[in-house]
């Protein structure tokens, strides 16, 4: 595809979404970025300066607006490791604008802005036990987890993360992959689920996490909580037990050199390996 190509769509998803997106070039823009920043993950994750050296440094940073407003942005910088791409630090929507499409639109700007620059991958990392995120950057964008990175960021103080183990799966996707393409246009793959190594049971009204002593396989399945953010808030024992019994799970799959490629209707990774 091409980057033209690219823009199009991007610009086709933003006019869905009701916003419009732009190149965040000014000061005044990282202003508006940081606002975002608060009302996502609280007033003190809001870093100004920070932001304003990576734009300046010019790097991929797109917003989205309605109605002059910034509702979202993403901002990412240029990575080396393994190769030349485009690491994606943040991507943040305002809360009443999300479900819309405007991460969709971003994230779209994002490639076609990386296709610009000759960059052939973006990359970044997520917490595998959000399965909303999950699926967007599996099943929608078409990337692929392909590292399991415990405890990452080690501690954390922002309103989201705040008391909770920072384990994350590094996500890549490659611009132009067939895969990619193919779910950019509405396509999504074949994918055949085979044995859980973590399944959900039902018992005393709550989900827990069941282990089993399957070796991972291409195929192999591992099973996360439909709502884990809501899940620490209600029972933060039981989010700890779901975090670790995955978290084995999770690891002896990279380890035996598979990939996390989509994510079920019933909230199961499904792990692969990895694509051509």
């Amino acid at each position: 595809m091409e980057a033209g190509s690219a823009w199009a769509l991007a610009g086709g998803a933003a006019e869905r979404a009701g916003v419009t997106l732009e190149p965040l070039e000014s000061f005044g823009d990282v202003v508006d970025a940081c606002s975002v920043i608060g009302a996502v993950w609280g007033e003190d994750a809001a870093q100004v300066h920070y932001i304003r050296a990576i734009q300046h440094a010019g790097n991929v940073f797109y917003g989205s607006r309605a109605g002059g407003r910034m509702v979202g942005f993403v901002l990412g910088l240029l990575g080396s490791s393994e190769g030349l791409h485009e690491h994606s630090h943040m991507l943040a929507v305002l809360p009443e604008w999300r479900s819309k499409g405007v991460g969709y639109a971003l994230k779209l700007a994002q490639r076609a802005a990386s296709l610009d620059l000759g960059l052939e991958q973006v990359r970044w990392t997520f917490d595998p036990l959000v399965a909303r995120n999950a699926r967007f950057n599996l099943c929608r964008l078409g990337a692929v987890a392909v590292r399991w990175l415990p405890d990452f960021y080690g501690s954390m103080d922002d309103d989201i993360n705040r008391g909770e183990r920072s384990d994350r799966f590094e996500a890549r996707w490659s611009l132009r992959s067939e895969r990619v393409e193919r779910l950019l246009a509405g396509a999504p793959p074949r994918m055949n689920a085979g044995r859980p190594l973590v399944e959900a049971e039902e018992a005393g009204g709550l989900t827990t996490p069941v282990r089993t002593r399957f070796d991972p396989k291409p195929g192999c399945t591992v099973v996360v909580p439909a709502d884990h953010v809501a899940l620490r808030r209600q029972d933060p024992a039981l989010a700890r037990f779901w975090r670790d019994a995955c978290a084995e799970a999770f690891e002896a799959c990279f380890a035996n050199g598979l990939v996390a490629s989509w994510i079920t209707s019933g909230n199961a990774y499904v792990f692969t390996e990895p694509p051509a």
